[in-house]
């Protein structure tokens, strides 16, 4: 060989070793990784995690730390309140099984698609009074400690109460207030409370001041009282939490609370909050390599991370490079795919007619979906797959699917600051896990500032019935009837190998959640990474999927990159026929835990992008 193939050996070789340190994994974190092996607390804000440690020192489990965390970040407003919905799961070591916790509430008496058609909407609104579903959060609070913790209601709400009490307020959900306050101006109860210095230029509490919330700590001293009395009366402590519950959605707050909520326009009656019940459901799950994955049923978003899961198995990711333009692509159709299976198919089980999940889970649709990705280019009309083959059935809706729109934006149309803000709503996560076994993965929201406050309670009223649709032909599963749930983007994790808990993970980010979480878990199974190197490593969005927010449109094509995305990688995916924005933070606010077998430990990651945080010990 001569001198100077030797030198373009070396070149070529450097220029591989460059891609491939790109391609592997990022270097070093800007978190420290978590570590503990008695309990792990994380979760949207620090005080919320400092919450969840109070209780573990005071000798909880993980259920009884998650519900304190819960109730803090309610209390915080932390892209949520206390008239919100919340979502879990619940690895049970007593019984080797995971548990799921449907705590959304449903539409109201009145709620229908006739309704908003007469008032000119296209969907639900946003904001406001009749943007609500039942509150969930308090019901499912309860339902969580009562069945799997040990403490009290009065132990574990403690930290919040103090909270409400007066807190200092951080200057992220301080200047949200003050960017909506036009809109808090609308509803008298949330003008109270969000703007002490109302008619000053800056009427939102400053960063650092101490924010009182007076009637949401009169609400939860009463839920206190009723368990305090239920006790003193010989009831067990379970059924004397179950007492606080029945205060909130039958007593004298569920009166306040529909009295605010119909006197400011609201469609909520006390019949609809009297007749609601939290669900302990049999999580849905599929094997990835080994791995079995736990997400919510088909009220959530939560399958199509399983569909994903099941289209990737068939293709070798690992040999195409972390975040190579072959990989983005990958995954880019991958997410089309399922999520225009979420789009059509998913809503509330509960309701007729029944969602094909059997179809849509199985390993063989999966590698029928798989056969259809271009490598070569986007598909902008991916649309809807026909599932009911796989299940035995003949598919009632296939003249429908041909007609359903993929495109409902121009391939043009650009992705700007009220599309993300939109595609992004709402929504915290919490993680919990202990020595004794017992993890929690829970994804709340609802009620998120601008919050319409329902009455004297302090509660801030759900903004979910926005994630309903009024026309069939869009998804005859999610259509709005009351009494119904609506297929929610929120979305909790757990994963189990040989039996035994290896992950636990959620996300904040409205639609982008199981984005973030399937590439999040691919990290690391794939690419090797710790949990802290997988929750800060560079993500895609993908944004032809259709938001479930606001006018429930989309970007196709567009795709959001890391803003190192090196130029090649670029080039390569605008060849692909995508239009490409850059962000500094592309990963999403992910809290994870991850089980160390061999040390008997636990790590725990909490993203660098957002205020998520955590303890452990």
């Amino acid at each position: 060989m001569k001198k100077g193939s030797f030198s373009l050996v070396f070149i070529l070789m450097g220029i591989i070793t460059m891609a491939q340190t790109f391609n592997a994994r990022p270097e070093g974190t800007q978190k420290p990784p978590l570590h503990g092996n008695h309990w792990m607390a994380i979760t949207g804000k620090p005080l919320a995690a400092t919450a969840g440690s109070i209780i573990f020192n005071n000798g909880g489990n993980a259920v009884d730390a998650a519900c304190a965390m819960l109730a803090a970040t309610c209390t915080m407003w932390d892209v949520l309140s206390w008239g919100g919905e919340t979502q879990a799961l619940i690895y049970n070591p007593k019984t080797g099984k995971v548990i799921a916790i449907n705590a959304l509430g449903v539409a109201p008496t009145g709620a229908t698609p006739a309704f908003y058609a007469a008032k000119g909407m296209a969907y639900p609104p946003e904001y406001g009074p009749l943007a609500a579903v039942t509150p969930g959060t308090p019901g499912g609070l309860c339902t969580m400690l009562a069945e799997y913790g040990t403490m009290s209601l009065q132990q574990v709400l403690a930290p919040a109460m103090q909270m409400a009490a007066g807190y200092a307020i951080e200057a992220q959900t301080a200047n949200s207030i003050e960017r909506n306050k036009a809109l808090i101006k609308q509803w008298p109860y949330s003008k109270e409370v969000f703007l002490p210095h109302l008619g000053k230029e800056r009427e939102a509490p400053e960063a650092g001041e101490i924010f009182k919330q007076l009637n949401l700590l009169a609400t939860l001293t009463k839920m206190v009282e009723a368990e305090q009395n239920a006790l003193k009366k010989g009831k067990t402590r379970k059924e004397a939490i179950y007492a606080a519950y029945d205060r909130f959605y039958k007593g004298d707050i569920a009166k306040e609370f529909v009295r605010g909520s119909q006197e400011q326009g609201g469609l909520i009656t006390e019949q609809d909050l009297a007749n609601w019940q939290v669900k302990i459901e049999e999580p849905m799950s599929v094997n990835y390599k080994g791995i079995d994955v736990y997400k919510m049923q088909q009220w959530t978003q939560g399958p199509a991370l399983l569909q994903s899961l099941n289209i990737l198995e068939n293709i070798d990711l690992k040999s195409m490079g972390y975040n190579s333009a072959k990989y983005i692509h990958t995954l880019y159709q991958t997410i089309n795919l399922a999520f225009a299976d979420r789009d059509f198919y998913y809503g509330d089980p509960a309701f007729a007619p029944q969602e094909p999940m059997k179809g849509l889970l199985s390993k063989e649709y999966a590698r029928q979906r798989a056969a259809t990705i271009d490598n070569t280019k986007n598909n902008i009309h991916i649309g809807p797959g026909d599932p009911y083959p796989f299940q035995g059935e003949t598919n009632p809706y296939l003249a429908q699917i041909n007609n359903w729109a993929t495109a409902s934006a121009d391939i043009n149309t650009p992705v700007d600051a009220s599309f993300l803000e939109s595609f992004h709503a709402g929504t915290t996560s919490v993680e919990a896990a202990d020595k004794e076994g017992w993890v929690v993965s829970i994804t709340p929201s609802g009620g998120w500032v601008p919050a319409c406050i329902a009455g004297n309670t302090g509660v801030g009223m759900s903004q979910r019935m926005q994630s309903f649709v009024l026309d069939a032909a869009q998804n005859p599963f999610n259509v709005l009837e009351p009494g119904k749930r609506p297929r929610v983007t929120l979305t909790p994790t757990l994963a189990l190998k040989n039996g035994k808990p290896f992950l636990s993970f959620a996300v904040q980010g409205g639609d982008s959640q199981d984005q973030n979480l399937l590439q999040f878990f691919l990290n690391i199974v794939e690419f090797g990474m710790t949990v802290q190197e997988a929750t800060e490593a560079a993500n895609i969005e993908n944004f032809q999927i259709k938001s479930s927010f606001g006018a429930h449109d989309n970007r196709p094509g567009a795709v959001m990159l890391q803003s190192k995305t090196p130029d090649w990688i670029i080039k390569e995916l605008k060849q692909m026929g995508y239009s490409i924005g850059l962000d500094e933070r592309s990963s999403g606010p992910i809290n994870a835990i991850y089980f160390d077998w061999e040390h008997g430990s636990f790590w725990g990651g909490s993203s660098n992008h957002g205020e998520d945080y955590g303890i452990a010990w």
